[in-house]
């Protein structure tokens, strides 16, 4: 990188203001808004992203579009959602130069679904069942980030990768560990859907306004959930049953599993017999167990089928990407 060529020619202090100037706006506290203002961590981002010209990337949050200037020249195209509607008129400027392959989305990114996505990328020159995202890259809202990634990896089981930055405790959650403080429900239920392969820390000085807390950026691999004993996949029913067991497991986190899950409606009989089943011993506690035994557990409590939420979808490789041509 060079200071003549940067990754992304709104990232710093003074070409953010001027954006904001010129469109007489100022960063909104209630929508979560602190405006990145580093190149180095936009050139770090695009690094973990390993983009081609064959990618659809999903971006929640793009603001005055300052990832969102780098990632458009590499991709075929991205699909932007961005909640505060004044932004709107600001992206079409800051994004011009690539205007043809940038999709926006003006909407609540948790009230938007892959229809609404297809539609938006179909309008700026794709096929609408052809046209799926494959990438997840985005400085997320902070107050709704760990919420966007477990149900874009749901709805979207097209997309292979996500880098997304997050506050720092956010990051601990996704990366945590069975064992330690930070690991939980979230933690075990993410790993049924992907796995964490990279992370940077960014500092509160990285931002406009500076946020009163750390960032991290984190690269999660979709994987798909399997049998820990066979290796074959989990059919979705297998899946949400793992997720209502972890969810029971965690819902009194300082009682043993056994406990916990008891009061959450699963019968102490059958969770003895499942437990000695699966292996695992009834005094642990819900954040000693890795996922796969979390996996194995389920399948051994036949009441934890019928009672399973909806289904999470199985990962698909992507469609065919006609799309061509020519953050905040």
């Amino acid at each position: 990188m060079s200071e003549a060529s940067p990754y992304s020619r709104l990232a710093s202090p003074r070409e953010t203001r001027a954006v904001l100037e010129r469109f007489d706006l100022a960063a909104k506290h209630r929508l979560g808004q602190n405006f990145l203002v580093s190149d180095a961590v936009i050139g770090r981002i695009l690094e973990l992203a390993e983009l081609d010209q064959e990618d659809v990337v999903l971006e929640v949050g793009p603001g005055i579009g300052t990832l969102t200037v780098a990632l458009l020249p590499r991709v075929a195209a991205v699909c932007a959602i961005e909640a505060d509607r004044t932004l709107a008129p600001v992206l079409s400027e800051t994004c011009a130069t690539d205007g043809e392959k940038l999709a926006l989305v003006v909407a609540d990114a948790l009230k938007v679904g892959p229809a609404e996505v297809a539609a938006a990328l179909a309008a700026c020159g794709g096929q609408a069942d052809k046209v799926v995202p494959t990438k997840l890259v985005s400085n997320l809202p902070y107050q709704v980030a760990a919420t966007v990634i477990m149900r874009f990896l749901q709805e979207w089981p097209s997309l292979g990768r996500c880098v997304v930055m997050v506050q720092a405790e956010v990051a601990d959650r996704i990366c945590a560990e069975p064992g330690s403080r930070t690991y939980g429900a979230y933690t075990a239920k993410l790993a049924l859907l992907g796995r964490v392969t990279g992370r940077f820390e960014v500092g509160p000085s990285s931002f406009t306004p500076a946020p009163h807390v750390d960032s991290a950026v984190v690269r999660i691999e979709r994987t798909r959930p399997r049998d820990p004993q066979t290796g074959e996949p989990l059919a979705p029913a297998q899946v949400a049953a793992t997720t209502a067991v972890i969810d029971a497991a965690f819902a009194q986190r300082r009682k043993t599993i056994r406990n916990s899950m008891s009061a959450s409606g699963f019968a102490k009989d059958e969770l003895d017999r499942g437990l000695a089943a699966a292996g695992i011993d009834s005094r642990r506690r819900a954040e000693t167990l890795a996922p796969a035994e979390f996996v194995r557990l389920a399948a051994a409590l036949p009441s934890a089928l019928p009672a399973a939420p909806s289904a999470i979808p199985p990962a698909v490789p992507p469609a065919a990407l006609p799309l061509g041509g020519n953050h905040a």
